[in-house]
């Protein structure tokens, strides 16, 4: 952003170019959400909290953590324990008469994200609420 207010583009080549100019041309890109402002220190994410809310994201920063591995979860949860982790395999064991499935040999689970309940149990196939796509309170679980 200049002196004046005015956001600016800086590009590779060395190029400005005030983002209105951009418009609507290139709205994909002005409407991303990994922004950095630089500096001559480095370079800092716009979206990225401060001080003691650093460690907590949004709800699309929780979907990129599990696809990287990682176990998050909300602050605001009432339950203990609680967090989710992204599964991309499982055992299944059933009663249910499964003749009608072609092929039940290989790799049939899609991934799936799974709940570590407060009573230590697993809940498969956990779907996320209105609240919890919403909250800027989640976490990484160490």
């Amino acid at each position: 952003m200049n002196q004046d207010g005015e956001l600016i583009n800086h590009f590779e080549e060395g190029k400005e170019l005030p983002t209105i100019a951009l418009f609507p041309r290139d709205m994909i890109w002005v409407t991303r959400d990994d922004w950095e402002i630089v500096h001559e220190d480095e370079p800092k994410n716009v979206n990225e909290p401060a001080g003691e809310m650093k460690k907590l994201r949004n709800f699309g920063w929780a979907i990129a953590a599990l696809k990287k591995g990682k176990k998050v979860a909300r602050k605001n949860w009432n339950g203990k324990g609680m967090f989710l982790f992204l599964a991309h395999s499982m055992d299944i064991t059933t009663n249910a008469d499964l003749s009608c499935v072609k092929d039940l040999e290989g790799d049939l689970v899609s991934p799936s994200i799974v709940m570590k309940t407060a009573d230590d149990r697993f809940c498969v196939g956990w779907l996320a609420s209105q609240t919890d796509m919403l909250a800027d309170d989640w976490y990484e679980v160490q």
